[in-house]
């Protein structure tokens, strides 16, 4: 699927709902969201705990499904999906990397032998070989016949990413990637990140509530209950940023935040400027415009009365 610029969509979330049903309660984890992601793009999608963008991720790696709307990744309608295709989405098209990495590595095997174990999935062929790139590209290429236990937690992040990556899916997820190692680790992680997006590539869409990784990406996302509420858009190159570094000169904001105006017409006010103007969330505005300008004023307590 490509846009009008000729550039690629990747994902298209439309007016995406999750509800999760038990005997005792109906929760809405998703709230009609509108995404997209082109081809190529470098993202993150950050938000507090239960704003929904687990959910999200969960749906991209097809490891749940959505309960209604439009999902598409890489030109296939996962609303369509049989269980067959879904694995097969599973094996080919998406790589994950998770928090945890108990879920990424089998601590009895080599690193060499854990990034083998997708392949064998698919019937690969030159499975050692494309390990022992991959070891490479990630800096572990000598620590390649280590057992889990002797590699450092950042160590077997860096070996959950190439096995993500050992059937060359188009699309990287990434749920927290950076969570449970120090700040430095956490840079090696991420410039790996950017190295295989730049190389090959690949689209990566990385979840965290860590809002410093905007310094790393072209683009952030922000997720507050359940509805896309704002993105931060890079006003200049990652390198250009790195180079007004080594000058020692100072660096202006890195990104401009927009707000995001979904297809019903609506649109989330940053909470800050909420809280600085002491609004509520159920408290009526008033909405003027004032020549090209959309203005909102905190509600008048003689409308109100």
């Amino acid at each position: 699927m490509s846009t009008e610029s000729g550039t690629r969509t990747m994902i298209e979330c439309e007016n995406l709902v999750k509800i999760y049903k038990t005997k005792e309660i109906e929760v809405v984890a998703l709230q009609g969201l509108d995404l997209t992601v082109e081809a190529g793009e470098l993202m993150a999608i950050i938000g507090n705990s239960g704003s929904g963008k687990s959910t999200l991720l969960n749906m991209l790696g097809g490891l749940d499904r959505p309960s209604a709307g439009k999902l598409i990744v890489d030109g296939k309608d996962l609303l369509k999906f049989n269980d067959k295709q879904y694995m097969e989405y599973k094996r080919k098209t998406v790589g994950f990397v998770w928090q945890n990495n108990a879920r990424n590595l089998i601590p009895y095997l080599t690193a060499e032998e854990n990034v083998e174990i997708p392949m064998i999935f698919t019937g690969k062929k030159k499975r050692k070989e494309r390990a022992r790139e991959l070891l490479e590209m990630v800096g572990l290429y000598k620590r390649r016949h280590n057992k889990l236990s002797q590699l450092s937690g950042g160590e077997q992040q860096r070996v959950a990413i190439a096995i993500a990556l050992a059937n060359n899916p188009v699309l990287l997820l990434a749920d927290e990637p950076t969570g449970s190692v120090d700040t430095k680790t956490a840079n090696t992680i991420l410039d790996i990140f950017r190295e295989f997006n730049r190389t090959f590539g690949v689209t990566v869409v990385i979840v965290t509530h860590d809002r410093q990784l905007s310094k790393k990406v072209d683009r952030v996302v922000a997720i507050r209950d359940g509805r896309t509420s704002s993105e931060f858009i890079r006003k200049k190159s990652y390198a250009e940023e790195l180079k007004e570094l080594e000058n020692e000169t100072e660096a202006e904001e890195s990104h401009v935040e927009l707000a995001v105006l979904d297809r019903a017409g609506r649109i989330q006010i940053p909470k800050d400027y909420l809280d600085t103007l002491g609004i509520k969330g159920q408290d009526r505005l008033r909405v003027e415009m004032e020549g090209r300008k959309i203005v909102l004023f905190p509600p008048d307590e003689k409308l109100g009365s």
